[in-house]
């Protein structure tokens, strides 16, 4: 293990410095982009408010809103302060919003205007203030007798900001604190399925070793570009999408709608990215949308059956699959959750340049990863070098057992959670993961589900209903699927895919025969213990985490 001992604010300082005049971010479809030039300006900008207001190095400020480019700001402005950031996803309902900004501490709350008319002052007692993100103005605030109001300080902020720079801030001003790698930069709250969110504390030296990695890896480089469409307030999207573009002076341009395949597609046509990072779901999506409808015809069926044929037929789905993402990538990075088997399977024959990672919050996120063309399929790639890994198994290599990691990206602890924390690391500072695996002898992770969903059949059998979800999911009509325990039996909560049911003019009473096809099937394709009693179907969409996993505790 090889741990990194960069000063990651150093690391920032010199980037905006030596791509003063390079674009930094842009929003996708406004006019505007920032220069790193801008945004050093605007951080700086930020410090001065923090210190005008008394903030102090390891205070905490909470951060709610959509990926915007002053979500961006506000985010590096607060650690490059040296004060500590508390990103809080906006899905959370403003009941649990407001309990974990009060949890964490914080003093000051950044968010935007339209999220906060759910809020209530009243409950967040330790706030000074609330500042819009979009217009800057303050919403609400607490101020003692004879202190000046923020909104005042606010307002004579540029005033302020000319005279002390005088009108040339310069790349001479970027400056950072040193911070200690013990030192927490965020507190990331998780949105887990199990129900239950914790505060994972990240120090200054996990951000180092993941961005680290990434800049050594050149994830990122100068002058590259980026979609940013993943949540930044998740670990993931945090880390690849903004901390190690910024590291190295990429352009982020930042996509705040919703990720649906076509605006997201659209988005990547016009950028032209050099890496897209991303989860399952949209590849899935497009797989199943615009791939398999082609790949079924009977036409096809019978050329893909042709050698040689197949090999052309292949490529040219491949050029245009890479076109449709800009044409210019060297790979994607598919995270957050398990990849489908049959898309995997399939990316793989046509040779699509992408790989398959694996991390946690806990970690900052990154616990392995390998570059496209070392691949190995069903993996999760290989253990940062950085970090180390375990299998609790007699045999790591065949027998699942829980994964362990430990090393320089893993988390300080959950924030005032001194007892889950025990649980979670280990006297010797071993991490359980709570997921179920195999590890070959090179350090390659292979996943087979979570600890906690494991089931245990009556035969005493470990069943792990991602596996067997994961090919329900692939047949007729199926658009997501659930494998719950119902008595001494399994059972498959079935969402359907409505949108083809329509195009086939199809009801849900025509269901009934082609789900229990479904199930013949499946139980064909797993062992005798896995086999399924029964679909049940569900009329909504299973409610997820913001980075789509579903939230099984709700179904079991």
């Amino acid at each position: 293990m090889t741990p990194y001992h960069d000063d990651i604010l150093s690391v920032y300082a010199r980037s905006f410095r030596d791509n003063w005049e390079l674009p930094a971010l842009s929003e996708f479809g406004a006019k505007e982009t920032m220069t790193y030039a801008d945004m050093a300006r605007r951080i700086a900008r930020i410090h001065m408010l923090y210190s005008q207001i008394g903030l102090q190095q390891g205070d905490k400020v909470a951060l709610v809103g959509k990926n915007s480019p002053t979500w961006v700001l506000v985010f590096m402005a607060t650690i490059t302060y040296g004060a500590t950031i508390v990103p809080v996803l906006q899905d959370f309902t403003p009941h649990d919003a407001q309990h974990i900004i009060n949890h964490s501490d914080a003093t000051l709350l950044f968010i935007d205007e339209n999220l906060w008319e759910g809020y209530d002052f009243a409950q967040l007692p330790a706030i000074r203030a609330v500042i819009s993100l979009k217009s800057r103005h303050v919403l609400a605030e607490r101020s003692a007798e004879g202190e000046p109001t923020v909104e005042r300080l606010i307002r004579n902020l540029t005033r302020r900001f000319n005279a002390r720079y005088r009108n040339t801030f310069a790349p001479a001003d970027v400056e950072y604190p040193a911070m200690s790698p013990q030192d927490v930069a965020i507190i990331n709250y998780t949105s887990g399925t199990t129900g239950f969110s914790k505060g994972v504390m990240l120090t200054y030296g996990n951000i180092c070793g993941n961005v680290m990695f990434g800049i050594d890896s050149r994830l990122h480089f100068r002058g590259s570009r980026n979609v940013a469409f993943l949540p930044l307030a998740h670990a993931y999207g945090c880390a690849f999408d903004m901390l190690v573009p910024l590291a190295v002076g990429s352009h982020i341009t930042i996509f705040s709608k919703p990720p649906i395949p076509q605006l997201l597609l659209k988005a990547m046509a016009e950028v032209k990215p050099d890496l897209i990072v991303c989860v399952p779901l949209v590849l899935e999506k497009i797989y199943r949308k615009q791939i398999v409808p082609m790949i079924t015809r009977r036409a096809m069926r019978w050329a893909l059956a042709v050698p040689l044929l197949d090999t052309a037929i292949y490529a040219k789905i491949r050029h245009k699959l890479i076109e449709a993402f800009g044409g210019r990538f060297e790979e994607v990075i598919i995270g957050g959750a398990p990849l489908n088997s049959e898309v995997e399977q399939f990316l793989h024959r046509i040779r699509f340049p992408f790989t398959v990672g694996y991390g946690m919050t806990e970690c900052g996120p990154l616990i392995s990863y390998t570059p496209w063309r070392e691949f190995v399929p069903s993996s999760c790639g290989r253990t940062l070098h950085n970090m180390e890994s375990k299998i609790l198994s007699d045999d790591p290599s065949t027998i699942p057992g829980e994964i362990c990691v430990r090393g320089q990206n893993r988390m300080a602890g959950y924030y005032k959670n001194p007892d889950v924390t025990a649980m979670t690391i280990d006297e010797d500072g071993w991490l359980h993961t709570g997921d179920m695996g195999t590890r070959s002898a090179d350090g390659t992770l292979f996943i087979k589900g979570r600890y906690k969903t494991m089931i245990l059949s009556a035969s005493g059998q470990n069943i792990y209903p991602e596996e067997i979800e994961a090919k329900l999911n692939n047949m007729a009509y199926v658009s997501e699927s659930l494998i719950v325990e119902r008595g001494k039996g399994l059972t498959a909560l079935v969402y359907p895919d409505y949108e083809r049911m329509d195009a086939d003019r199809l009801t849900v009473a025509d269901l009934s025969p082609i789900m229990e096809r479904n199930r013949n099937d499946l139980n064909q394709l797993v062992a005798p213990y896995e086999r399924v009693d029964y679909i049940q179907l569900t009329p909504q969409e299973f409610e997820k985490t913001p980075k789509k996993s579903i939230k099984r505790y709700l179904y079991s």
